[in-house]
């Protein structure tokens, strides 16, 4: 049986040094809030089955509108110190009883999926991983006066990064633990672990996985960022279902009242079909019926915002990000513009993304054809993405 993996992502400081006049973790990086690559990170990842975020209480506004469409539990709040904002999230965690809890920096937002998969299967074998690397630079001891005091020998030394993977229990024992005893002092949970008794193993961490915390940190991630989402594709899909019996129609993730309804396997919501086929189109990745068969009986009657988070989550797992959804529907009833604004507001919400970067239109086809003799809808979508150059 799989072990259960809960993430808990910390964002409790308030991390000024940054500049830009919030906290780090809420400045954008590339359009998109550094916490919010964290968060979608882990409520992506297919081996995760909750993500508990901690945040400072006077953040709250800044958190709600980062995390908007994201599957995540609750945010806790933080306490004054790092150690005590781990504690927080782990207590939030404890009615679940995840059997793997990883821990992760918000402010590190170049985290892999392959490197918390690493760290959930190091974990699995050990109870305890962190990530590290080796250190490549000579390392000096240095007395109170400025002077050198000796050369450290560099080998055995590892520079430790986040997620940090543990049994979650034993985590959580160990923090009420140094509670009781008044520890507040360690810098990273491994750290913590080791003194409660625990073995803590490392795996291989990423160059590339650097956290945050300087402006010149900043400038140098907004131009990694832009740079590494080189290869930029362009999906087309086209969808059509015929009118039925019905009141109803779910038009991209909307439900508009009608007098028929869209016959379909699933709910039949034209839009979000045409969309998930662009989606997919970009990544080479087949179509919505390869992955969603209509013979299948699971997808009888469901939701279609599920079959546009998978589309979504496939790109997340490629290491890109969808830079542009269009949507145009051709019909000639019902009237798409009243509708048009909520359906922009679902399609960016399911697809994470801001609606600035959702466009939907409606036209006729001047009563020509199946759509002009209102028999049915039709859509046509186009999906840009942009993903890490590969050969």
């Amino acid at each position: 049986m799989a072990s259960s993996v809960a993430a808990v992502v910390v964002a409790a400081g308030r991390g000024l040094r940054a500049g830009g006049g919030l906290p780090k973790q809420y400045r954008l990086l590339a359009g998109e809030a550094v916490i919010r690559s964290s968060l979608s990170l882990f409520a992506w990842h297919g081996e995760i089955s909750a993500v508990q975020a901690v945040i400072h209480p006077d953040d709250r506004a800044n958190y709600n509108k980062a995390a908007a469409g994201l599957r995540l539990l609750p945010p806790v709040a933080g306490g004054a110190t790092r150690q005590a904002s781990v504690r927080a999230g782990l207590e939030a965690l404890n009615a679940a009883a995840p059997d793997i809890v990883l821990v992760h920096d918000a402010a590190r937002p170049f985290c892999s999926t392959e490197l918390v998969s690493r760290a959930i299967a190091a974990c699995g074998q050990t109870g305890a991983a962190v990530p590290a690397l080796e250190v490549t630079d000579t390392i000096k001891r240095v007395d109170a006066d400025g002077y050198v005091d000796g050369t450290v020998d560099r080998a055995p030394l590892r520079a430790v990064q986040t997620p940090q993977a543990f049994a979650f229990p034993a985590l959580l024992e160990a923090h009420r633990r140094a509670a009781r005893d008044g520890r507040e002092d360690f810098t990273d949970d491994a750290a913590l672990a080791e003194w409660a008794g625990l073995k803590v193993t490392v795996f291989a961490g990423e160059s590339g996985n650097v956290k945050l915390t300087t402006d010149e940190d900043f400038a140098k991630a907004e131009a990694r960022r832009i740079a590494s989402l080189t290869d930029v594709r362009l999906g087309n899909g086209f969808d059509v279902h015929a009118f039925g019996d019905g009141d109803h129609i779910w038009l991209g993730g909307i439900r508009i009242p009608h007098d028929r309804g869209l016959t379909g396997h699933s709910d039949a919501d034209v839009g979000l079909h045409a969309l998930v086929d662009a989606i997919l189109g970009a990544l080479a990745d087949g179509d919505i019926g390869k992955h969603f068969p209509p013979t299948d009986p699971r997808w009888k009657g469901a939701a279609s915002d599920q079959f546009l988070k998978f589309a979504v989550e496939r790109v997340a797992k490629r290491g890109g990000k969808i830079a542009h959804l269009d949507l145009t529907v051709i019909c000639e009833a019902p009237k798409i513009g009243p509708h048009r604004d909520a359906i922009r507001q679902r399609i960016a919400e399911i697809a994470d993304l801001s609606i600035e970067r959702v466009a939907v239109k409606a036209t006729t086809s001047e009563q020509l054809g199946f759509t002009g003799r209102k028999e049915g809808i039709a859509a046509i979508a186009t999906a840009t993405v942009r993903l890490p150059w590969s050969w």
